[in-house]
């Protein structure tokens, strides 16, 4: 995964929307206490400067140093770069002790683990039996009519062929993704309970925004690597004239999010 992510670490850290607030305000109202979190592959570091806001201390840990480089700097924010598979004695030593996390976050980023081991680990530094596990991914971007049509056809035709398999979880809002945990809903007190959990993020960008954000995308980069350019001035210009139709030159656009979320319980 690591590697697909490398050599457009610089367009992930800029066109890659943010999480909204109220997502945040959501999982730490979930966790009794706010002294520790660890961020699992935290690549440049969105959702740790959010977290970096409500717990002490935030350990962020990726497999891409060059993700990394890319990261806000933050005096409660300490970054490690762990190998792809990695013990509950190597856990230990690199991010913290047994029983000691009280929320474990990843972003954008299940699908890609290897959950029998990932899941081990988890359960091996939540505190006991309160500690979170929130995990959340963000689907296709929307705009308008217009663009999101020409998205629809570059998506399915263009970088179709060159996503990984694992892609189709994220597709799917993660509601295939096998999940361990207590699952805690959006109102836990009523019947109309939702799960995956779901939010919304917006950012506003240009058309050039909007391209570099399809060119950080792991199957541009894979179709690159095999000498095909996804993204022809042909593409380009599609996308540009769908663009203005509405004479507007910046655009909100949205991102649905689809956050697993659950406590460890005593049983592990």
């Amino acid at each position: 995964m690591a590697k697909l992510f490398i050599k457009q670490a610089e367009q992930y850290a800029a066109a890659r929307p943010s999480y909204p607030i109220k997502l945040f305000e959501f999982i730490a109202s979930k966790t009794p206490c706010h002294d520790l979190a660890w961020d699992v592959g935290a690549g440049s570091g969105q959702a740790s400067r959010s977290l970096a806001g409500i717990y002490k201390n935030v350990i962020a840990t990726d497999t891409s140093s060059k993700q990394l480089e890319f990261a806000a700097k933050l005096p409660n924010v300490r970054y490690e770069l762990t190998p792809p598979t990695i013990s509950s004695s190597e856990i230990e030593q690199l991010v913290a002790p047994e029983s000691s996390v009280d929320l474990v976050t990843v972003a954008q980023a299940l699908h890609w683990f290897e959950l029998t081991t990932f899941y081990s680990n988890v359960k091996h530094v939540l505190k006991k039996p309160n500690g979170v596990i929130a995990a959340w991914c963000y689907t296709n971007p929307e705009v308008n009519h217009s663009v999101d049509e020409v998205f629809r056809r570059f998506y399915e035709d263009k970088l179709g062929p060159y996503w990984d398999k694992a892609r189709r979880l994220v597709e799917d809002g993660y509601s295939g993704i096998q999940f361990p945990f207590e699952k805690i809903t959006d109102d836990e007190s009523t019947e109309s309970q939702s799960f995956p959990v779901r939010f919304v993020t917006e950012r506003e960008m240009g058309v050039e925004e909007y391209l570099t954000y399809l060119r950080s995308s792991s199957a541009y980069q894979t179709a690159k690597e095999k000498g095909v350019e996804l993204l022809t001035a042909e593409m380009e210009g599609e996308f540009a004239g769908s663009w203005k139709e509405d004479g507007k030159e910046k655009k909100g656009v949205r991102f649905p999010i689809y956050l697993l979320i659950g406590r460890v319980g005593d049983r592990v």
